[in-house]
């Protein structure tokens, strides 16, 4: 019996130092395990945001893929069997090298349509992008009635009408429709925000 006591004393010093033993395993897991973690988010991270394409040489080229450089310091063009030629003026579409024209309309501020008591106002800065920077000097003979055309209709909205991307992405549309109504025969690429504020 006197054993059997000797062998329970001596157990529980064991059982103690189990536990001990088991919390520190944990605190080791840890220790280990969130380093671990932290370096795969930041690797994931790099990877996606395209940091770490230079580590791992995914942003080099080789020079052979596009041409040897010559004494200006440009390649010369490779034949690289994508099609050739092309690209021909014949009079239409746009300018050489996609060069665009950029005509800036003056600050609107119009009265949009609002039932009840409050007004509201929308202010609007725009430019109109033009297929040929040539015809700058015809669009801007024509501004009084492009401006009288965007007010006419910019009084009509609401501003449930130019809610989110949609919604400005319809007053783009139109307006783009109604500029190029104005401006026959000249073309207008594209019409650019440059401030839109509801008031």
């Amino acid at each position: 019996m006197a054993e059997d006591v000797e062998e329970d004393f001596d157990e529980e010093p064991d059982e103690a130092g189990g536990s001990g033993g088991k919390g520190s395993r944990k605190k080791l897991l840890i220790f280990i395990l969130i380093p671990v973690l932290l370096v795969v988010i930041g690797a994931a991270v790099a990877f996606f945001t395209g940091l770490a394409d230079g580590l791992m040489g995914g942003g080099e080229e080789e020079p052979e893929a596009h041409g040897e450089a010559e004494a200006g310091g440009h390649a010369a063009p490779a034949d690289d069997g994508h099609g050739g030629g092309g690209g021909g003026d014949d009079g239409h579409g746009g300018a050489a090298g996609g060069a665009s024209g950029y005509v800036e309309l003056s600050e609107m501020v119009v009265d949009l349509n609002a039932s009840g008591r409050k007004r509201t106002f929308l202010k609007l800065r725009v430019s109109l992008e033009l297929d040929n920077p040539g015809d700058a000097g015809a669009v801007e003979a024509e501004l009084p009635r492009i401006v009288d055309s965007f007010q006419v209709y910019l009084r009509e909205l609401r501003v449930e009408d130019l809610e989110g991307s949609a919604g400005m992405y319809r007053l783009k549309e139109e307006l783009l429709r109604r500029v190029n109504m104005a401006v026959k025969p000249v073309h207008v690429k594209d019409v650019l925000f440059g401030e839109m504020l509801i008031q």
